[in-house]
């Protein structure tokens, strides 16, 4: 399922804000980017979205802004000093510039610079925890909104899907006088110009109707679609279970299109094929 949540605030003088961004997956998968040295949080707020989602892919960040540190500047005056007197005792060659003060300043290890301690960080973590918590809490909520949208559609493509398998069953080429009528066409026009066994021909006929017989495939169909309505009112992380139906009900499809021996019949099958495949789209999106 798709969602988005941002959890932001300030604590001290940092401001922080977590973002996650939850798109469609088979299975889980949460990817984490947060700046060096929060590596725990980020898996703090990671360990949190397995620990409640079962699918989808996820887009997990933290951003960071501080004040800018003041540096504070101290001059090593003892190395600056001796600095200087060894350079007074050698003799300066002609030609060359004796030493100057800003030479000397630039020897590494006279300037020396040092930054203000960080701000307190127990205040700043216990912060980025709460944010979590009210971050997986506002991606679950943006989910479920999708997910009631999704179940109206979902059920509408069930419902549709009972009631082609219901016109299959209906279809008037499968009663016994329009199997039998096909039959009789067909040995007809085998038997025109010459003579075959008549016990043969009837064992072939029974063999051709129980082939193009579809009474199983219709009710395989039913037992799934009953499974699909039963996991929708139930409702909870459904999606796998969703898809592995969405699955059989195509193999059951696609089953019956090729036993279809009448352009109606083709034609249901065809059309429940288009909308199995429609649903089983849309279930990679549930949860």
């Amino acid at each position: 399922m798709t969602g988005f949540a941002r959890a932001a605030g300030t604590s001290g003088p940092v401001q922080w804000a977590w973002e996650v961004r939850s798109v469609n997956g088979r299975g889980l998968d949460v990817r984490l980017r947060v700046p060096n040295g929060y590596e725990a949080a980020g898996e703090v707020a990671r360990t949190a979205l397995q620990k409640t989602l079962s699918r989808g892919q996820c887009q997990l960040s933290l951003a960071l802004t501080k004040p800018e540190t003041a540096v504070r500047v101290r001059v090593n005056e003892a190395l600056l000093a001796s600095l200087a007197a060894a350079v007074a005792r050698v003799p300066v060659p002609e030609g060359v510039a004796p030493a100057t003060m800003d030479g000397l300043l630039g020897i590494r290890g006279v300037i020396e610079t040092e930054e203000e301690a960080a701000p307190e960080t127990d205040s700043l973590a216990r912060d980025l925890a709460e944010g979590v918590v009210r971050l997986v809490a506002d991606l679950v909520e943006a989910r479920r909104t999708e997910g009631r949208q999704l179940a109206e559609i979902v059920g509408g493509q069930v419902t549709r899907i009972a009631e082609l398998t219901e016109a299959a069953e209906a279809c008037p080429a499968r009663k016994p006088e329009a199997v039998r009528a096909r039959l009789a066409a067909t040995v007809a026009s085998l038997t025109e110009g010459g003579t075959l066994d008549p016990d043969r021909l009837h064992q072939e006929a029974v063999l051709l109707a129980a082939k193009a017989d579809v009474r199983e495939e219709l009710d395989r169909l039913r037992t799934h679609v009953g499974a699909v309505q039963e996991l929708l009112a139930k409702g909870g992380a459904i999606g796998r279970r969703l898809d592995f139906l969405a699955q059989e009900l195509g193999r059951e499809a696609n089953t019956l299109c090729a036993k279809a021996n009448d352009s109606a019949l083709s034609r249901i099958g065809l059309d429940l094929k288009a909308v199995v495949e429609q649903f089983r789209e849309q279930v990679q999106n549930v949860e």
